[in-house]
């Protein structure tokens, strides 16, 4: 077998440290919407914001050791959406200029909208949140249908919850006024006690069965409550979670419901990964890695084979967690809001540039996996290192379009 020769451009030191803007490809760059904004940030006027604060940079203040998350990112408190505090660059502005522009029009321009998101949003408060809804296809682009769009989602979102967490109690009392009982209810002595009838098993708050409704709700109720703690002390660090900043308070009551329409429409591009009957079907997660392992080998050769066929560094051993996990156990929080950024401004889909992602990953750590034994490239892939963001998108950008060539 012919050894496929690996293409002098994944031997440049640039992959393995992130570069100066200069050394970026300049036809790139000269076409991307961030050279754009720069040409333009001269000319553009203010644009209606989405609020009043002034717009914070992207880049946080550096926490002390003992809170410093992984990869560099901050996480303390300040004026941006998720706690940011920086001072604001000029690219900053531009960016938010030119996003916040966009969103005020009357009709969306999709297209433009995902190319700059693909460069990155702004961190300011409203305006990735905002984005990410019409990625997502949660919002329409018309802007005179997002109120009643999103009141229909929330009072869609509150049906759910009342139908789901009602007690087996009132459940009861609906069933007893639907048949015509509320008379009764009225006269009784007792009003707060129903008709006497045959309590079975199923009925009896007590049961432990499966088919329970008591037991049923109980396990509900638990989980429920599980998830808020979860919630809460997942990044107690950042001001949003806590809801101590003002924009979270005047958002908690209705991010609950967005949060899940949202979540609802990103995973039903991944749903069948989830799905254990599909796993080795054409849809499931293993035909993910298997791609992933294409993409690798297309790429650089040498890697995939010293990865797969010297190493026996399976990719389900690493990439079943990329993926399933959409990265954010590699990345810090606010890395992966960047990240996401990305995934989800792509007209292909996240899966896409998911793919390009954990591929660009391999190859820029490619020096240390092909001097690496199966041990240390496993740590090594499971404990990621500290990575320039913006250039791995960079990277992964650069092996799409070769992929197009």
């Amino acid at each position: 077998m012919v050894r496929k020769k690996v293409p002098e451009w994944l031997n440049s030191t640039m992959w393995s440290t992130p570069p100066p803007p200069s050394s970026y490809d300049d036809g790139l760059l000269r076409h991307s919407p961030v050279t754009k904004m720069k040409e333009e940030a001269q000319s553009v006027s203010v644009a209606p914001r989405l609020n009043s604060a002034p717009p914070p940079s992207s880049t946080a203040s550096v926490p002390s050791p003992s809170h410093r998350p992984r990869n560099g990112s901050s996480i303390s408190g300040g004026s941006g959406e998720y706690g940011n505090s920086a001072g604001p660059s000029a690219e900053d502005f531009s960016r938010q200029a030119h996003v916040s522009a966009e969103l005020s029009k009357k009709v969306i321009n999709m297209k433009e909208l995902r190319s700059l998101a693909l460069q990155s949003l702004p961190d300011s408060p409203g305006i990735r949140s905002t984005v990410w809804k019409l990625l997502l296809g949660y919002l329409p682009p018309e802007r005179s249908l997002w109120s009643t769009e999103l009141k229909q989602k929330r009072s869609q979102y509150k049906h759910y919850k009342d139908e789901l967490l009602t007690s087996p109690s009132e459940i009861t009392w609906k069933m007893v006024r639907s048949k015509g009982f509320d008379n009764y209810d009225l006269k009784s002595e007792s009003r707060c006690m129903l008709a006497r009838s045959r309590i079975t098993d199923e009925d009896h708050p007590l049961s432990l069965g499966k088919a329970s409704i008591w037991n049923t709700y109980f396990q509900d109720t638990e989980t429920i409550e599980q998830i808020d703690r979860d919630v809460k002390r997942t990044h107690p660090d950042i001001p949003f979670f806590s809801a101590e900043s003002s924009f979270a308070r005047s958002n908690q009551s209705h991010a609950e419901a967005d949060a899940f329409f949202c979540f609802v429409e990103l995973l039903s591009g991944f749903r069948d990964f989830y799905c254990q009957q599909l796993d080795n079907s054409v849809v499931g997660i293993r035909s993910a890695i298997t791609r992933l392992s294409q993409l690798v080998r297309k790429h650089d050769e040498e890697l995939w084979r010293h990865l797969e066929i010297t190493t026996k560094v399976n990719p389900q051993f690493y990439a079943f967690r990329w993926i399933t996990l959409l990265l954010t156990q590699e990345f810090s929080f606010f890395d992966c809001l960047h990240i996401w950024d990305a995934l989800l401004s792509d007209p292909e889909g996240p899966l896409e540039s998911l793919l390009g992602i954990c591929c660009a990953m391999l190859v820029l750590v490619r020096r240390r996996l092909i001097a690496g034994d199966f041990t240390s490239n496993m740590k090594l892939l499971q404990h990621y290192p500290t990575t320039n963001i913006s250039h791995l998108l960079y990277v992964a950008n650069k092996l799409r379009s070769k992929m197009l060539v």
